[in-house]
């Protein structure tokens, strides 16, 4: 049997979505049902529904700042009209790469409107006995969370934000989700890299999850810092395998708790078939 998490992460139709380009190249993916709302900013999108099939951010803004603002003035009607919610305050750039030079800025509740690539941590918080089975930090996520309200989660998970590193992001999320202080969240060591394609209902997510584990000591305990978790609980591994199994977890904590149980071989290859291709791009045109 397929996991749902795993059915889920690559739950995309091309045929159902444009393709969005800038400046010749492909950054996302825009809904067919969404496409008419652009078409209300002709000074802004060229849109092609017959030859070519996409949407293309119009050559005349051809600097980052001039894309940004004219996004931006886009974004803003649509949030405004609650085309666009969860609304975060936070800037995302839109790159195909996490090392690639931005070619626009946009705030980060777009992302999944215009289907940008967007990258997070995802960290997995073990605790290991010298006389016992190794146990895993989660945490649920708080009923107000703007995606996944009341979801299971990693101990730590968190959006790569611009002017952010991988290493800056996974010490500010740890401590502001779990008060894991700096010289613990140092440690954490690199896992694999999840790629997730799926349709939303807000959109698409088109997401990196770089993953990585984090030794806790037996005697600490998360106590998270902005309110954006509801709880924490230390759980065996069999009950996390069932939290997957029953969908209890988001997608993405799914997939990068079970990437830390295969390697660690906690669980056994067979128990997540059809996993490993999502540690490669999706193969889409």
């Amino acid at each position: 049997m397929t996991l749902p998490c795993i059915t889920a992460a690559r739950r995309f139709d091309g045929d159902a979505h444009l393709p969005f380009w800038i400046d010749a190249e492909q950054v996302g993916w825009i809904r067919s049902a969404d496409v008419p709302l652009l078409a209300r900013w002709p000074d802004v999108f060229e849109i092609d529904g017959v030859e070519h099939m996409r949407v293309t951010l119009a050559p005349v803004f051809n600097t980052v700042d001039l894309r940004s603002a004219a996004l931006g003035s886009v974004i803003g009607a649509l949030a405004a009209e609650g085309r666009i919610p969860g609304w975060r305050n936070e800037t995302y750039a839109i790159r195909n790469a996490f090392d690639a030079p931005p070619l626009a800025y946009i705030e980060r509740a777009a992302s999944r409107f215009f289907g940008t690539m967007t990258y997070a941590v995802h960290l997995n918080g073990v605790v290991e006995y010298a006389d016992g089975a190794p146990q895993l930090w989660i945490a649920r996520r708080s009923d107000t969370k703007a995606t996944d309200p009341g979801m299971l989660d990693n101990v730590v998970a968190g959006g790569v934000g611009w002017g952010f590193g991988i290493e800056a992001t996974i010490i500010k999320e740890c401590w502001e989700e779990a008060g894991i202080p700096e010289e613990i969240a140092a440690r954490a060591t690199a896992g694999r890299t999840a790629h997730v394609l799926q349709s939303l209902p807000e959109g698409t997510q088109a997401e990196q999850i770089f993953i990585y584990d984090l030794a806790l000591p037996a005697d600490f305990a998360p106590r998270n810092q902005d309110g954006e978790v509801g709880e924490h609980r230390l759980a065996r591994i069999d009950e996390v395998a069932r939290w997957i199994e029953e969908g209890a977890m988001t997608v993405d904590a799914s997939l990068a708790t079970l990437d830390c149980l295969l390697r660690r071989r906690w669980i056994d290859e067979d128990a997540c078939p059809g996993i490993e291709t999502l540690f490669a791009p999706p193969a889409l045109v």
